[in-house]
């Protein structure tokens, strides 16, 4: 077979003078997505869906932790019910995506876009007293937001995978503190993970969810200097149970309206990692969510072939036997050469090298994704080596993303300074009003949206947009 062109393999972007064309060259060539015949969606290749899968596996025990149990929903939902609750079917009016009833008696139906409303039919059904409460459920799924011009994937596709739990209590107050606790579990869950630090807050009046009391955010900033929201969780009281005449009997003996809550996050994780950790050679996969944590390539001559190969195999049985995912590239056809730029591109964490003279004196070399350093260790401390270095990996990649994350946001005292500190790429923190035309009119002005209001921080001084009395730090960026 013919060696393919090593060069082709590469990225030829850099991610510091064109991100934008730097993450999609980075995300197919590493063969994370594809681009799909139909507008607007995407194709999952098992790379990234794999990193899914990961958080799938990491955030069912915590689902079970809080007593959510999973379930599953239809995907579609009746017109009638999005004008149930008003301000729920204005602000997703722009991006449900309507199909036609075969039926001209029957009414239209929408590819779901979020699944409250769904969701609450069928809690009227099963919900009878206080002693059925919490009732707590959560859905994998997917969902369509007819809401992009632009494909960017992972990021912005009119089809896009997530997880929603839905839970409803008997007080505001236990409803509130759930709405907490799972933003909460959701930034263990990045930090964890993913290797990616986050700020948290509130939305404000404009960005809160359609139909909350209010929503709870956590956001990333992305090296190009653009925030990305990450994660919600929603207050949304009792205007979507009393739409839908959900009740119980309390032990007053007295009907009542339970409250309500609902929190996500999405396949957007994965365009977060990749932004994140990825560089010029290609995908970083911090090392708890790689499909494969560490490849084993031989060096190969024809008078030691076997002996190498047989330590190789030995090598993958113990590292195996440590929990640990590994893959031996015992293929002969490309040379090693090939093979490291190939698993450099998909961002394996560690590269385990043997060859005849590192077998000769019992060592083999192992060489992390991310810094490229080559350490010589013992055959016989290959998996403690292995997993120390795992472990260093994942905390140096954190470790970077936050000193960036913390350097690159600032406050600004003065629309001259906001305007500034925007065009520098920044998150920046600044007092505010909270009203929704302020706000619009800073966007017009610097380009950037509301992120979060973070908790603990009073306002100073007063509103940069307007003028007038600060009722919050805000932090505003350029966003996703």
């Amino acid at each position: 077979m013919p060696k393919k062109d090593e060069k082709s393999l590469g990225i030829t972007v850099k991610k510091h003078e064109n991100f934008l064309e730097w993450y999609p060259e980075v995300v197919v060539k590493a063969e994370l997505a594809d681009y799909s015949p139909i507008k607007g969606c995407m194709v999952i290749r098992p790379n990234a869906y794999a990193i899914w899968q990961k958080v799938q596996e990491y955030f069912n025990p915590v689902l079970k932790k809080h007593d959510v149990k999973n379930c599953y929903f239809p995907l579609f939902i009746p017109e009638s019910f999005f004008h149930k609750e008003a301000q729920h079917a204005e602000g997703f009016s722009p991006e449900v995506a309507w199909i036609g009833n075969k039926e001209d008696d029957e009414e239209r139906l929408a590819v779901r876009p979020t699944s409250e409303t769904i969701i609450a039919d069928s809690f009227s059904k099963w919900l009878r007293s206080w002693r059925d409460l919490p009732l707590k459920v959560n859905q994998w799924a997917n969902v369509v937001r007819w809401e992009t011009n632009q494909t960017r994937l992972f990021l912005r596709t009119r089809e896009f995978l997530w997880q929603e739990g839905h839970c409803i209590y008997a007080t505001e107050e236990d409803c509130v503190k759930d709405v907490h606790a799972f933003m909460d579990e959701y930034v263990a869950l990045v930090k964890e993970l993913l290797a990616i630090p986050v700020v948290t807050g509130m939305k404000t009046k404009k960005e809160t969810f359609a139909g909350a009391k209010f929503s709870l955010a956590m956001e990333g900033l992305m090296p190009d200097g653009r925030a990305l929201q990450m994660g919600t969780s929603h207050n949304l009281g009792q205007g979507f149970m009393k739409a839908f005449d959900v009740t119980f009997v309390g032990m007053d003996e007295q009907k009542h309206a339970p409250w309500y809550n609902s929190w996500g996050v999405s396949t957007r994780l994965v365009g977060a990692v990749i932004m994140t950790h990825a560089d010029d050679k290609g995908m970083v996969m911090p090392p708890r969510v790689a499909p494969i944590q560490a490849v084993i390539v031989p060096i190969l001559f024809e008078d030691s072939k076997e002996k190498v190969l047989q330590a190789c195999k030995q090598m993958q049985s113990e590292l195996e036997s440590h929990h640990i995912s590994v893959h031996l590239d015992d293929r002969t056809e490309y040379s090693p050469g090939w093979k490291f730029n190939e698993w450099e591109l998909k961002g394996i964490p560690l590269r385990i090298e043997l060859g005849p003279k590192d077998l000769a004196k019992g060592e083999c070399v192992i060489v992390r994704r991310d810094t490229g350093k080559k350490n010589p260790v013992k055959l016989t401390n290959v998996h403690d080596s292995a997993k120390t270095q795992l472990d260093e990996m994942h905390h140096d990649l954190y470790m970077k993303a936050k000193h960036f994350l913390e350097g690159n946001t600032v406050e600004a005292k003065s629309m001259d300074e906001l305007q500034h500190h925007i065009r520098e790429r920044k998150m920046v923190l600044i007092p505010f009003c909270g009203e929704p035309q302020c706000e619009e009119d800073i966007k017009k002005k610097t380009d950037a949206g509301s992120r979060c209001i973070p908790f603990g921080k009073k306002p100073k001084d007063t509103c940069i947009g307007c003028g007038k009395t600060a009722t919050s730090m805000t932090y505003f960026a350029k966003a996703y």
